[in-house]
This record gives C-alpha cells, sequence and structure tokens, in this order.
C-alpha cells in the first residue's frame, strides 16, 4: 500500500524520507548469481524429522523436474538464493491458496477459533473498522479462555488507528507492541521513518501460518493517511494470501519472534511457539525475509533470479510497481528470448503517484515483447509470481524502493506443481478481469503523460 498520495507531501518529505534511506543500495544479483557455487549441491531438504540425505534431496528434486516441462531454474535458483540466506528449503507442507478477503478472513478466524496455545499475528494495518472490531474481539476472547496472543503493528501503517483500540487489547491481557513507532522518543536507537513493518503474518498454535498481502481492514488495505469517504461506495480490493501447515511454519515463526525481540516486546515464555510439526502434504516451501540494513535484500534476490532462470513462463501480479533497473533488464532480455512475460499490474489505484511511476516503464517492456495488463475490475494489491509453471511467490513485497530497500518483508517460494496450476488458474481469472496495454495504442499517448510520468519517475525512491 502506498503512505503518501498527494503530490505536495511528496515533496515535502522528501528530505526527511531521505534520512531514512542514506546510501542503500540493492544488491548486484549478476554478481551474487556469478559467485554463487556451480559446483555444490544445494543444501539437503528439511523435513518433519530433520534434515533429508543428499540423495533423498536430489530425489525429491528430480520427481518435481519431472512433473513439468523441461526447466533448470529449480537447480539454478536453489543455488542462488541458498547462498544469501540460511532459511531451509522444508518439505511436506500443505499450501492453500487464499484469494481475496473473504476468502482469507474466513481462514484466519477458523485458525484463530481452533487455537489452544498461542496467537502470533503481525499486521502493516490494524484498522478500527468492522473487520478490526472483529478480529479484536475474537483475540480478546481467545485471551480469555488461556491462549497467549501477541501483537505486533506498524506504527505508520496503522496511524489512524486510536490508541485505544489496542488499549482494549492490553487491558485484555493480550501483548501489543508498536513497531518502530513514529515518535523517536518512543522508538528504539536505530529509528528512522522509512523502516517499516511491512509483513503480514498470522501464526496459530505453531502449526498454522497464514501471509501475503491482505491487511486488517474492511478494504483489505487502507491508507493511513487519508480515509474512504463515507458517502462512496467502497473499492473492492483484489489481494491474495496463503495458508501454510507443516514444517515451513516453524521458520514464519522464527520471524515474527525476531521482529518482536528486535522492537524489545515482552519476553515470550511459557507457551509451545515451535510444537512438533508433522507432514501436511506435498509442497516444497522456502521463507524468505528481510530487513533494512540487510546487503542481500532476499526478496530482490528471489524475484529478479527467478526472471532470469525463467525458461518458459514468467507471470506476475504486483500492486506497486516501481521496479529498478536490474529488474527491467531481466524482465526484457526474458522476453527477448523468448520466455512468456506477463504482468498484471493496478488500473485502480489509492495512489496516483505510482500509477504514473509504473506506467514510466511501459515503453521499454512493450518493445522487448513483454505483455502489460492493467486491473480494472478492482484495486489490485497482490504480490504474486508463478515461473514456468512449478515455482511460485506469494507475499508482502512489492517491486518498489520502499518495500525493496526498507521496509520488513516476507515471501514464502512454494515449488510444488499443484499449487503453481493453481496459481496460473488464478492468474487466468486475472487476466480476464484486465486490459491488455497495445503497444500501437501506448506510443500515441499526448506528450503530456509522458512528461508526467518522467517527472514522477526522478522521486521512484520516495513512493
Amino acid at each position: 500500500m502506498k503512505i503518501i498520495k498527494p503530490f505536495f507531501l511528496l515533496i515535502l518529505f522528501v528530505a526527511v524520507l531521505g534520512l531514512g534511506n542514506g546510501c542503500a543500495t540493492l544488491p548486484n544479483v549478476s554478481a551474487v548469481i556469478d559467485e554463487a557455487p556451480t559446483d555444490k549441491e544445494p543444501r539437503p531438504i528439511v523435513s518433519s524429522k530433520g534434515l533429508l540425505s543428499p540423495a533423498q534431496s536430489r530425489a525429491i528434486m528430480e520427481r518435481l523436474k519431472n512433473s513439468v516441462d523441461p526447466t533448470d531454474i529449480l537447480e539454478r535458483h536453489t543455488v542462488v538464493v541458498e547462498s544469501v540466506t540460511e532459511s531451509p528449503l522444508t518439505k511436506g507442507n500443505k499450501v492453500t491458496l487464499l484469494a481475496d478477503g473473504q476468502e482469507t478472513y474466513g481462514a484466519m478466524f477458523k485458525a484463530m477459533e481452533q487455537a489452544r496455545d498461542h496467537i502470533n499475528l503481525e499486521s502493516f494495518i490494524i484498522e478500527d473498522d468492522e473487520t478490526g472490531g472483529k478480529f479484536a474481539d475474537l483475540l480478546l476472547q481467545k485471551q480469555a479462555a488461556g491462549v497467549q496472543v501477541n501483537v505486533l503493528y506498524d506504527s505508520v501503517g496503522s496511524m489512524n488507528t486510536p490508541a485505544a483500540f489496542f488499549q482494549r487489547l492490553r487491558d485484555g491481557g493480550i501483548q501489543v507492541v508498536e513497531f518502530n513507532p513514529i515518535n523517536p522518543l518512543k522508538a528504539q536507537k536505530d529509528w528512522g521513518p522509512t523502516h517499516r513493518d511491512h509483513r503480514k503474518i498470522l501464526i496459530v498454535d505453531g502449526k498454522v501460518a497464514i501471509i501475503g498481502g491482505i491487511n486488517i481492514s474492511e478494504v483489505y488495505s487502507s491508507t493511513p493517511f487519508k480515509r474512504e469517504q463515507k458517502d462512496k461506495a467502497p473499492i473492492r480490493w483484489r489481494d491474495t494470501d496463503i495458508q501454510t501447515e507443516g514444517p515451513a511454519v516453524a521458520e514464519f515463526q522464527k520471524l515474527f519472534l525476531d521482529t518482536w525481540s528486535k522492537q524489545k516486546g515482552p519476553q515470550l515464555v511459557g507457551r509451545n511457539y515451535f510444537p512438533a510439526l508433522k507432514e501436511e502434504g506435498k509442497a516444497l516451501v522456502r521463507v524468505v525475509g528481510s530487513t533494512p540494513g540487510e546487503s542481500n535484500r532476499i526478496p530482490f534476490i528471489v524475484y529478479v533470479s527467478a526472471m532470469v532462470f525463467a525458461e518458459s513462463s514468467l507471470h506476475i501480479t504486483n500492486s506497486y510497481f516501481i521496479p529498478d533497473d536490474q529488474i527491467v533488464k531481466a524482465l526484457t532480455d526474458a522476453a527477448k528470448r523468448g520466455v512468456d512475460v506477463k504482468i498484471i499490474l493496478p488500473g485502480i489505484t489509492d495512489s496516483k503517484l505510482a500509477l504514473y511511476a509504473q506506467r514510466y516503464h511501459y515503453t521499454e517492456l512493450l518493445q522487448a515483447g513483454v505483455r502489460l495488463y492493467e486491473h480494472s475490475d478492482a484495486l489490485l494489491h497482490a504480490k504474486t509470481a508463478v515461473v514456468d509453471q512449478v515455482l511460485a511467490t506469494v507475499g508482502s513485497t512489492n517491486m518498489d524502493f520502499l518495500s525493496l530497500l526498507n521496509n520488513d518483508e516476507v515471501n514464502a517460494v512454494i515449488l510444488n506443481r499443484e499449487f503453481a496450476v493453481a496459481m496460473e488458474q488464478m492468474f487466468v481469472r486475472d487476466l480476464a478481469d484486465s486490459k491488455q496495454i497495445q503497444w500501437d495504442e501506448w506510443r500515441k499517448r499526448p506528450l503530456l503523460l509522458k512528461v508526467r510520468e518522467w517527472f514522477v519517475n526522478l522521486f521512484v525512491r520516495f513512493l
């Protein structure tokens, strides 16, 4: 979601935001790929019973590779990602695709209602509206029933939420932590205005995890600087989450507890945050997260390397598409070598500036053969990709500089033929609700629109 909409606010905050950016740059993915050890086997896959043998791991990957058309992305992508993260590839996971808020909220409430030990909730936005009220009521009910509830919310994302909303949770025994408070007097020593917790994670009893792009809000996400006008019909938001059961849940739990600790939250004791996990399905899952200050910015490397290694198809849906030069090159190179590159982007937006910056890149992409679509039926907020019908990712990471450089983010990388097929089916449904950008029409746009997009692009690091 976009924090700033009015242009004058953008100009006003450029200096302040610059303090958070410093001289940070995105990693050179070409160098990461070149430095990845090609003569070294990928690390063993983790099962519910521990590490598999190298032979067992190879056999699993070979079976997966044989389930799709010829592609080397599994081996090549795995080696690169493992060169920058310790997060393991886990087997035996059941991954359920959740399209839109109704499915996601239904899954979240079902999981929370069944909680017996703990509920960990981390969200960029938690609003004091009907949806937020339902979450608060259930969380308080579970806390009263003996389930420990721990809540992390972002200070900027939830800045419109009254303090009384969170105080009610605290009064009911829920432990609540405000991530990087806007007021620097309340913040940690490394306070910075652009360091935001953009993750959306729900973990129940250490056995079920739900992650993706959906915030706790009536519209699935909203703008903290401006509320919807009451006399206007609400815009439908199109978003995507996943529910994971199996060994990968422990990796989501580690991310939550690490953030909780870094934010000096109360010590979490007396609960079973890492229960024994059994295998629930057939999906291989790797959990990738990133925080500012890391030189590797793992979700960025995951995305770019997947584009570089794609051999047949690359289907992306992203809500705030303000790519750096590496992403643009990887996409255009893929299209030029014959990969079917399709990207669905927002046509309806909560940030006109982001829309203008997004369109700045259309000319180069279209000329290279990338097929672009703008979703016209809803406000697109999903962040997903599926590559070669076998590798997919769902998470909170936008393809913009704030997300890639400054935010805490989380994505799941799923290696599974059946899940990839479900992702492709969802992508086709989104295509039906989108308008394709045609080159012959695009190149005839008025000069004023081109100048506007060029000008806004000068400020891409702050959008």
